[in-house]
């Protein structure tokens, strides 16, 4: 589970940063947010001075955050956490891509000044998030957004409207349905006057998708405790809620690091009176680790959908990038060379991810390995071979005349109404290498970077190339049904010789009564005769099975696999040099007067695809 999770959390962290370097994220006046609003984040919600900024920084392990009194968050925070493995951690912001910030005092100054670069140093606020990154081996996969505390009236320096204003701000986070709220409220206030969980029933009325945070536990009031909310009683989530111990403003003042802080989290709520028996679902270690199981869950639901808006956005973008372009070349023979050169780099490209240098290829080898094998595990033998299924079949084939010693139709019969069932494992063995190699095809397009200035290119050679593979899946096809229908057609003397002789055998064992007295345990309507029958069939169906794994994948690779090495393109340049200059003119189109737009396009397009492949890559994790 923990590489599943660390996969598919990382994968939507790295969807969401594509999506961020193309400005295309919630909020921004864009036609290509959508991605980013599909994919599932943790929105931070709670009033000023709730300790939403020390909920994040016990999450992340470091002082990185603004702090002060009044209104610190003045702009949405999205912060996205990696955990690596080794290394000193480290933090980038989007607006400053190639510089790391190895010092979290330098990550906090950063923040103010990027905030006071589009609000000024008033207490004004901006719905434009600013987007950090921390890399930590300390951390786990999240992405969190921090919002700005809700307040109730404006103070000096705002304006009249700033109250409703935040309080849209924090609603177009949270009413996504795509959104999971963490709802920060203080334990030493009433819960019922909690402006984030007011606002998180207002557009998750049942809960679905809020967890509950309670803060400063430590400085209720003595004698009193707040099981009655931990333990759901007071106000029931759906989500858990969770005790937070945060650094007080002496330990603050000291630099208290996180370690200590998270030290001294766990020894207080070890050792409580009030929350020792919940201890273990205490504290911002466990918050985080269950925040970032949830969010799993969470992206594994909204894969389909998510894929879905992928492949729309796609067919989309490919469909505008169709109209873009003019020709770059005039002569029909330097038209035609370069024509022929891309193709030529298309070709080494899907070469290297069959040959293994670049992956992919080896997924052909996963088919035949274990795909097949799998399915030939799971034939219907068992219901084929039944005593009762036996019954019916031998005495069909005897009609009138009951066999004496041997069912020879009766074998004949089961044994190719066995054998046809290993059609189906090897017709799907043709498919799911089709399947691979049109992936591979799709793959080697877009990284082929000459063909990404000709989409009408890129289309030709597709429809090419999956149509020569339509052609090799066909005779891949018939190739391996043949190989089925041999087995079926001629079945192995020796089984059938051999039938006589253990039933002489049976009749003759050492000790045991003469044949003929034997002659009734074979008796044609004992089970055991018809039990004997279904073993001996099947020992010969398991014969067939084997060698039918050993020799499709051999088939399917000269058909397919060899085919596409070699003759991929070929009728494809075949057709280009009957073309003349004017239709060859169509395939190398560039719009000098859409070229901006066909930049932008191209960006989103490899970020779409690449988001497809990433999600592509994890789905089959389990």
């Amino acid at each position: 589970m923990a590489a599943t999770m660390e996969s598919l959390i990382g994968l939507v962290n790295r969807i969401q940063r594509a999506c961020t370097a193309l400005g295309d994220y919630g909020g921004g006046d864009t036609a290509f947010s959508s991605l980013w609003d599909a994919l599932p984040s943790v929105a931070v919600v709670g009033g000023q001075s709730s300790g939403k900024s020390s909920v994040l920084e016990s999450i992340v392990g470091r002082d990185f955050l603004p702090r002060g009194s009044g209104i610190v968050t003045r702009r949405p925070l999205v912060l996205q956490l990696y955990r690596i493995d080794e290394g000193q951690e480290y933090a980038e912001f989007s607006h400053l891509p190639r510089r790391k910030f190895s010092d979290f005092a330098m990550v906090r100054k950063e923040i103010e000044d990027e905030t006071d670069r589009l609000t000024g140093k008033s207490k004004q606020i901006s719905p434009v998030p600013i987007h950090l990154s921390i890399y930590s081996p300390n951390v786990v996969n999240l992405t969190l957004i921090d919002l700005p505390g809700l307040t109730k009236v404006a103070v000096e320096g705002q304006s009249e409207n700033i109250v409703q204003d935040i309080e849209n701000m924090v609603r177009s986070y949270i009413e996504k349905p795509n959104s999971v709220i963490l709802a920060i409220s203080p334990a030493n206030q009433d819960i019922a006057t909690s402006d984030a969980i007011k606002i998180a029933r207002e557009v998750d009325p049942t809960g679905d998708r809020t967890f509950g945070v309670l803060t400063k536990l430590d400085l209720m009031d003595k004698g009193t405790n707040a099981l009655d909310v931990l333990e759901g009683r007071s106000y029931r989530l759906q989500l858990p809620w969770v005790g937070i111990v945060n650094r007080s403003q002496a330990d603050i003042n000291k630099n208290v690091d996180m370690v200590s802080a998270r030290r001294k989290e766990r020894e207080y709520f070890a050792t409580s009176p009030d929350y020792g028996h919940l201890a273990s679902k205490m504290g911002s270690e466990y918050l985080a680790k269950l925040l970032s199981k949830h969010l799993e869950s969470v992206i594994r639901a909204r894969i389909p959908s998510i894929t879905s808006l992928i492949n729309k956005s796609i067919d989309e973008l490919e469909s505008e990038m169709d109209h873009l372009g003019r020709p770059i070349a005039v002569d029909a023979g330097a038209q035609l060379y370069t024509i022929l050169e891309l193709c030529r780099a298309f070709d080494r490209i899907f070469k290297e991810h069959l040959d293994g240098g670049r992956p992919g290829g080896d997924r052909i080898y996963g088919v035949f390995d274990n795909q097949l094998p799998a399915a030939l595990r799971k034939l219907p033998f068992d219901r084929h071979l039944s005593l009762q299924n036996v019954k019916k079949i031998v005495s069909e084939a005897d009609g009138y005349q009951p066999h004496l010693i041997a069912p020879e139709q009766g074998y004949r019969r089961l044994i190719e109404g066995s054998l046809n069932y290993f059609r189906g494992p090897a017709e799907a063995s043709v498919d799911a290498v089709h399947f691979v190699l049109k992936e591979l095809v799709r793959k080697s397009i877009g990284e082929t970077k000459e063909l990404r200035r000709f989409p009408t290119l890129q289309a030709e050679i597709a429809a090419a190339a999956g149509e020569a593979l339509e052609r090799f899946r066909e005779e891949s096809k018939k190739t391996v049904v043949r190989l089925v229908d041999m087995e079926s057609s001629y079945l192995t003397v020796d089984f059938f010789r051999k039938l006589p002789q253990e039933i002489e055998n049976a009749g003759n064992r050492p000790g045991g009564p003469p044949a003929a007295a034997a002659a009734p345990a074979i008796d044609r309507y004992s089970e055991g005769h018809f039990r004997r029958i279904a073993s001996n069939v099947s020992s010969y169906v398991g014969m067939v099975s084997e060698t039918i794994r050993i020799t499709i994948p051999k088939a399917v690779v000269y058909c397919q696999v060899k085919e596409a090495k070699q003759n991929l393109l070929n009728y494809f340049y075949t057709q280009i040099g009957k073309k003349e200059g004017a239709q060859l003119g169509l395939l190398l189109d560039e719009d000098p007067a859409l070229m901006e737009r066909r930049q932008q396009c191209a960006k989103r397009l490899e970020l779409y695809k690449s988001a497809r492949d990433e999600i592509d890559s994890v789905s089959w994790i389990r």
